[in-house]
């Protein structure tokens, strides 16, 4: 049996209909690096990762967040069924303004289809904002989003989040410079 890891500051998991987000686990870190390399174009990572440096990240990083009072990250397995199809959580977190930017990925099979990463992508929405607000007491959520991503942020607004800013050619990606648009979301627009 495999040893559940769990937030110091947090309930142990959250689930909607089939769906659950749990404390990372170390059983899902290879697909999740497998995720990435897959969609390294839409992430701001800039090489593939080896299987060394994600357990090595795992270990070294993620490891020590659990029992920490105010933890930089909180990461979540983002499980279907039990099986785990993403992840994602909270990363840059300030903890003195009460607020962090949201990571997100799914299982690239699951993100090219567009009814499947709608109901994925608004059933993680759903539930990071009740950790976000009802547990964590954040005042705001943000993302940052290349625009060469025209569904994932139509989701995003739909599910209340309000474009903020646009970084004009912020980056390059496959030889372009892209936008990238800043949505946030604020702890008065939530409704429990």
């Amino acid at each position: 049996m495999i040893k559940q890891n769990k937030y110091l500051i947090l309930k142990n998991q959250y689930c909607l209909a089939n769906y659950c987000l749990v404390a990372l686990r170390k059983e899902d870190i290879q697909l999740i690096r497998k995720w990435r390399n897959d969609q390294i174009g839409i992430l701001r990572q800039k090489k593939p990762l080896s299987i060394p440096e994600q357990k090595k990240y795992y270990d070294n990083i993620i490891q020590r967040t659990f029992s920490q009072k105010k933890p930089d990250s909180i990461l979540f397995s983002f499980l279907f069924n039990d099986n785990c199809i993403g992840y994602g959580g909270f990363v840059h977190i300030d903890w003195n303004s009460r607020r962090a930017e949201l990571s997100f990925i799914v299982d690239t099979k699951r993100s090219n289809d567009n009814n499947i990463y709608n109901m994925d992508f608004n059933t993680f929405l759903t539930l990071i904002k009740q950790i976000a607000f009802n547990e964590l007491n954040f005042n705001r959520i943000f993302t940052e989003t290349y625009d060469i991503r025209p569904f994932h942020i139509s989701i995003l607004e739909k599910s209340g989040f309000k474009l903020e800013g646009r970084l004009k050619e912020h980056t390059k990606i496959s030889n372009m410079h892209v936008d990238s648009l800043i949505h946030g979301f604020l702890r008065l627009q939530f409704k429990n």
